[in-house]
């Protein structure tokens, strides 16, 4: 029998496990974050409140946590675009508090997507735009949060010459691939859901350490497939299989199937049917 964890507040728009699974955030419409704690001992099934706090002036729609190796900090992105990075410290010997570190956006072009990976030499992050732009931005410092600088900006196209206008896209997904590590460079998936084709079909990018840039080197589309509105890509945890949810007006639940050689996906859709899905298996670039 199921048991109730937690109740959360009305308003509240988005939730996020950090990656031990120990703590929850949760942003709601009013820009409040929220973070939760699993009690002592680390075996007990509820969660308690450990900061609450008005951090934005808007609605707070996805929040991300930084990886573990760099301290617990997440990413806030509200509704208007901004992306807010809060970091848990001590200052002058008093208890834990939530500060914020740093911010980007601007009013030309809103976020739509943040997520981070870890490279070979550092800590990335990558965003998504409204403008159809990525950004990749890199951590100069590991030991301060604050020392984010550009390392590449491009847009979600493999032809290096594009021949559309002004693009302007709803929404964006991103996903780092788990699979990359030790003596090979990262590598992510992006896709969005635009007004210009050329953009939504989803796209992976890797470093070319010779030329020191990011390139998008594969595009994970059939033909007729280009111009479909893309709205959530993931790579598979266990074999680097990605798949692209798109056509889906309303995503209720994502079901993986165990498999030894392949990943199944069930998506269900409003109408409790089953909803248009891609699976790609990707060998190694």
């Amino acid at each position: 029998m199921a048991k109730e964890l937690l109740t959360l507040d009305n308003g509240t728009t988005c939730t996020s496990w950090n990656y031990s699974g120990t703590r929850l955030a949760a942003g709601s419409v009013d820009g409040t974050l929220s973070i939760f704690d699993s009690r002592d001992p680390p075996s007990s099934s509820s969660l308690h409140s450990t900061f609450k706090s008005r951090v934005l002036e808007g609605n707070i729609v996805k929040i991300v946590w930084i990886p573990p190796e760099y301290g617990d900090a997440v990413a806030c992105i509200s509704a208007d675009g901004i992306v807010s990075l809060w970091e848990e410290v001590a200052e002058d010997s008093q208890s834990l508090q939530w500060k914020m570190f740093k911010s980007f956006g601007n009013s030309s072009s809103k976020v739509l997507d943040a997520q981070f990976g870890i490279s070979l030499t550092s800590l990335k992050m990558v965003a998504a735009y409204s403008d159809g732009n990525v950004r990749v931005f890199e951590l100069s410092d590991p030991l301060e949060l604050r020392n984010w600088q550009l390392q590449a900006e491009f847009q979600n196209v493999i032809e290096s010459v594009s021949s559309f206008g002004k693009a302007s896209c709803l929404s964006a997904s991103i996903s780092w691939n788990p699979q990359k590590g030790g003596s090979q460079e990262s590598s992510f998936l992006v896709g969005f859901n635009s007004n210009t084709s050329e953009l939504n079909s989803s796209k992976v990018c890797e470093f070319d350490q010779a030329h020191q840039r990011w390139l998008p080197v594969a595009e994970l589309a059939l033909p007729e497939e280009k111009g479909d509105q893309l709205y959530a890509v993931a790579w598979a945890p266990n074999i680097g299989s990605l798949a692209g949810i798109k056509r889906v007006d309303w995503l209720i639940a994502v079901i993986p199937y165990k498999s030894t050689n392949v990943g199944k996906f069930v998506v269900l859709g409003s109408d409790l049917f089953l909803s248009t899905i891609s699976l790609y298996i990707v060998n190694e670039m």
